[in-house]
């Protein structure tokens, strides 16, 4: 039998002020989820902030378009060091202009990637040192941790099937390395089951929602008091 969403959506309410990520693969449908999960906070009246990663900003933009999600074709290449760097400086320009003012305001922040793509991406799969990319991502985000991270885990081969052909940088590198971005997630979920919680995203989409209202119904029960943020 499958499971139905929660009949009340009131729970949605309890993420106002909090800071939510979803993340996961390229071809995951999270940024599907995540514009569902949005429409569902408004109805409750949630303030809202949604932002994207890279991105979000002007500086941000400019790096997401013209240099870390350039077209796979345009050849620019750059050393994976280099790469995380350009995301911690999106980044650390989001968070200054953009989620830290949204919080500081009571507004609950959506986004769309953070630091876990980070970990997974440049480090699991392109071998940087975690505590490297950790020892960054501190001083890029002024120590700003999500309430919580989504993750939406699906193989290669099923997240393959959902690319555009015409693939970004890191849309375009390969089963393998994919392979090692999912695991990275993997066991980032495992090391901090406290702050990550895992949705099956090889379903349908209709079946991926009633799995997100599900566990983020569960997840408002245990959210932790708020503190003042920066």
């Amino acid at each position: 039998m499958s499971l139905l969403a929660p009949t009340d959506s009131s729970w949605a309410r309890e993420y106002r002020g909090r800071f939510v990520v979803f993340e996961g693969p390229d071809g995951s449908g999270k940024s599907t989820q995540l514009r569902r999960f949005a429409a569902l906070l408004k109805d409750q009246g949630v303030a809202l902030c949604e932002v994207r990663e890279p991105g979000g900003t002007p500086v941000g933009e400019r790096i997401r378009k013209h240099i870390v999600l350039a077209r796979a074709e345009e050849g620019l290449e750059m050393s994976v060091r280099c790469e995380m760097l350009l995301y911690m400086a999106s980044r650390s320009e989001l968070v200054e202009k953009t989620i830290f003012p949204a919080l500081k305001r009571g507004e609950m922040v959506l986004a769309d990637r953070y630091v876990a793509s980070t970990l997974a991406y440049q480090g699991a799969a392109g071998a940087l040192a975690m505590a490297d990319i950790s020892a960054v991502a501190r001083i890029a985000t002024r120590n700003l941790m999500p309430d919580l991270y989504v993750i939406f885990d699906i193989d290669e081969q099923a997240a393959a099937k959902r690319l555009s052909p015409l693939l970004d940088r890191m849309e375009a590198k390969g089963a393998a390395f994919h392979r090692q971005v999912r695991q990275g997630y993997l066991d980032q979920a495992k090391q901090d089951p406290g702050r990550y919680c895992v949705i099956d995203a090889s379903q349908s989409e209709e079946q991926v929602w009633v799995s997100v209202q599900r566990t983020l119904a569960e997840r408002a029960k245990t959210l932790l008091p708020l503190r003042a943020r920066g």
